[in-house]
This record gives C-alpha cells, structure tokens and sequence, in this order.
C-alpha cells in the first residue's frame, strides 16, 4: 500500500492544503487518481457536519443557490456531479495537475504510485478584462 500526498494550492488566493491517500495498486491513471480524490473528498464531507464543501471544484450554481439560502445546514454533494466538473476544468486549463512536480498533460497517463509520491492540484482562475 502507498500513501499519496495530494495538495490544492488556490495560487491567486495563496491558500494550499494537503491530506493523504492510500492506494493498493502500484499503478493508476490520472483520470482514475482524479475520480477516486473526488469520491473521497464529497464522502469526507457527506459524512461530516461542515457546512461549507471545501474542494477541488465548486458545486454548481443549483448547489450554490441551494447553500446559500440555508447556509447553517449541511448540504450533501454529489460526487459524480463534482467529477464532471473536475472533469471539464482539466480540460479548459482550470485545474493543472502535477505529479511528483511534473506536469500531466493527459488523463490517460499512467502514474506510479509509490510511498512518498505527491500529486498537486493548482486550481486557477481567469484574469478578470483580459
């Protein structure tokens, strides 16, 4: 079994933190790594009293609209949902993801997972009038 740190680094909010993840397999492809880290992060939340969901991608509007006119409560959040729109931000250049400080370019590639890796999440966000 491998332990992987993953960190989200919000560079134009400077915020970052981290949390682990154990995998069985030695090898896994990024888009496989991606959907677990969603599924993960939503039950981390579904299971817990937060009220605000901290992670990688925002709920949608629906979800939002819905939290904010109940902010004391806690919402549940659909993980497929949130994979879709991980999903959509890899691919719009919203979300790099790095491995071990190099860069995926494709969701297909295969990573090695071993002890001591690290995958980073920089969630980006557009330049506003440019």
């Amino acid at each position: 079994m491998s332990t992987i740190t993953v960190t989200d680094e919000r560079p134009a909010a400077r915020q970052k933190t981290s949390f682990q993840m154990d995998f069985l397999e030695s090898h896994i492809t990024a888009r496989e790594f991606l959907r677990r880290r969603i599924y993960e992060e939503v039950q981390r939340h579904n299971s817990s009293d937060a009220v605000a969901y901290n992670g990688l991608v925002t709920p949608t509007d629906l979800e939002q609209q819905l939290n904010r006119a109940a902010p004391k409560a806690p919402r549940k959040i659909d993980w497929e949902a949130q994979y879709q729109k991980a999903l959509e931000a890899f691919a719009g250049n919203g979300i790099i993801m790095l491995w071990n400080d190099t860069q995926i370019e494709s969701l297909e590639e295969e990573l090695e997972l071993s002890e001591g890796s690290q995958a980073t999440f920089l969630k980006l966000v557009p330049l506003v009038g440019g």
